[in-house]
């Protein structure tokens, strides 16, 4: 008997689904053999990573594009859809939340008129659950390898919005620091922090729209009427994500300015009270001065209760200022 072929490291799935939606492991050989064969069958390839020369052996077997595999082999595309004669290159960013880190990846996606592959680089969660879900759906899988996509793009902004809700949480986490009369900087530092990493999620986000919005309206060939339902959907779940995106960062916005504001009222005050105390210092300061200097005609210098009278003097305008000062809030 022989032994299955046993599929590189890289190669996470390779199987064929039938027009039921039955699933068959296939090797990367039978891929060709596979499409021959028009029977509404079609290929779903898994990749993690993969080397050039699986790539390469991917491109033979599916008859792909020169240009969506010279992508495909170099991540950091910028997130994109691209139509290749009868195929389509979709570039996406993913994002999981690691030690209140996002962590971005890519994905890059073949979808043809019977094939689908996946291609993850980086921080990029497994698609096996969403391949383990889709199956025990036969009759939407039937639909063809559109709906592999649909639910590959589901899960990717699926995991978009638990980043947002972790980031909601931080953010009311801080807001006793925020509004703290002392300054933290690493109050300052943590909202920054988020709100830099909110901007990159944005950057993800943000073109997963249009992306959707083209799968959504176009490409008729590749996406059937039943499955632009679906993708409509993931395009809702989208924009969700991209204003709770964006009002997570004007809010970041107002809290770095309030707590600013808040620290300089704090340090007006300081120096509002370190002024009257030394007006208070000052008016002592200025009176004993006079009787300080070397002349000898100066009033009630030689009078027998002129110390008494100035002790009186200096306490009468010292208690007077004291109290302007605490009314009017220097104090």
């Amino acid at each position: 008997m022989t032994e299955p072929a046993v599929l590189p490291a890289c190669v996470i799935n390779c199987a064929a689904y039938d027009r039921n939606g039955r699933r068959r492991d296939i090797t990367l050989d039978e891929i060709s053999d596979v499409l021959a064969v028009d029977d509404g069958t079609f290929v779903w390839v898994g990749l993690y990573e993969p080397e050039d020369t699986l790539l390469e052996k991917l491109q033979e077997e599916f008859g792909l594009h020169e240009l969506a595999i010279e992508d495909a082999l170099h991540a950091h595309q910028r997130p994109k859809i691209e139509a290749y004669g009868s195929s389509l290159f979709v570039a996406v960013h993913t994002a999981q939340l690691v030690d209140d880190k996002i962590r971005f990846g890519e994905t890059h996606a073949f979808l043809g008129p019977r094939y689908l592959v996946t291609v993850r680089h980086g921080a990029s969660l497994s698609y096996a659950p969403v391949r383990s879900r889709v199956e025990r759906e036969p009759e939407l899988l039937a639909l063809g390898p559109a709906y592999g996509m649909y639910a590959v793009l589901d899960y990717i902004v699926d995991n978009y919005q638990p980043i947002v809700e972790g980031f909601r949480d931080s953010l009311n986490a801080l807001e006793q620091d925020i509004f703290a009369e002392t300054f933290r900087r690493d109050t300052i530092v943590k909202l920054y922090e988020l709100k830099r990493e909110l901007t990159q999620l944005r950057l993800a986000v943000s073109p997963m729209q249009d992306i959707l919005a083209q799968l959504t309206r176009m490409h008729g060939g590749l996406v059937p009427d039943e499955v632009r339902l679906y993708f409509r959907d993931v395009l809702d779940h989208a924009m969700r994500v991209n204003e709770s995106t964006d009002t997570m960062r004007e809010m970041l916005t107002a809290a770095m300015s309030v707590n600013l504001s808040l620290v300089t009222v704090n340090q007006g005050e300081v120096v509002k009270k370190l002024a009257g105390w030394a007006a208070l210092l000052a008016a002592p300061t200025l009176i004993a001065s006079w009787y300080g200097m070397n002349f000898e005609n100066i009033p009630e210098l030689h009078g027998r209760y002129s110390y008494a009278i100035l002790v009186c003097v200096v306490g009468v305008v010292v208690i007077g200022l004291y109290r302007y000062l605490k009314k009017v809030r220097w104090l």
